[in-house]
């Protein structure tokens, strides 16, 4: 576990894996992009840098996780990765969760390193600039235990939009020091690019 100052709350790990998967077509948390379904693999890199790790989804997934990793079912529902993130909260509130989304294939160690190390706990939260649109990027975030509150008043108020949550509260947004990590897979043509990129990573390894 890597915390920035000894005051931080402890850091537990969450892979967002609850998604409908609607525009791709199948389950983006269960394709294969390195060597295991892309829920385990952000799993297992989280596990380097996080006291626990959790993947988050919808309750009858659960039975199909691979027992060697941890569950946490939506408790909150109907809201998207704002009830997931909620859910964590809700069986850990004083725990900060980094939160992972399971469709950024070209997410590495380095990025998760280097959000924690600028880890800003004064804030709710602290995140990366989406470096494709300018926003905040919520689905790689680390949220503070303070962000719980603020999450369930945005809830009550029908605001169900982490980055819209993100935009209206005092966060850290810091620069994506590998902005290709930000790439996201929502669709099959956004597959077919990502493949692409990992075979020409693969060949220049070679």
């Amino acid at each position: 576990m890597i915390l920035p100052n000894n005051n931080a709350s402890p850091l537990n790990g969450l892979v967002l894996a609850g998604g409908m998967s609607t525009r791709m077509g199948r389950n983006k948390a269960l394709m294969k992009w390195h060597d295991k379904e892309q829920q385990y693999y952000v799993a297992d890199m989280l596990m380097n840098h996080c006291e626990d790790v959790f993947i988050s989804c919808r309750k009858e997934q659960a039975k199909d996780l691979n027992s060697k990793y941890k569950s946490l079912p939506d408790t909150f529902f109907d809201v998207g990765p704002l009830g997931g993130i909620l859910s964590a909260f809700q069986s850990q509130p004083g725990k900060a969760w980094l939160v992972v989304a399971c469709d950024l294939p070209l997410i590495n160690e380095e990025t998760l390193q280097f959000i924690i190390t600028n880890r800003n706990t004064t804030n709710i939260a602290t995140t990366y600039k989406n470096p494709f649109d300018g926003l905040p990027e919520p689905l790689m975030t680390i949220w503070e235990p303070e962000s719980y509150q603020v999450l369930l008043t945005s809830l009550e108020n029908k605001v169900t939009s982490p980055r819209a949550i993100l935009m209206k509260n005092e966060i850290t947004m810091l620069q994506a020091p590998y902005p290709e990590a930000m790439l996201n897979v929502n669709t099959p043509e956004d597959a077919a690019e990502i493949s692409k990129i990992l075979d020409e990573k693969r060949k220049n390894k070679q």
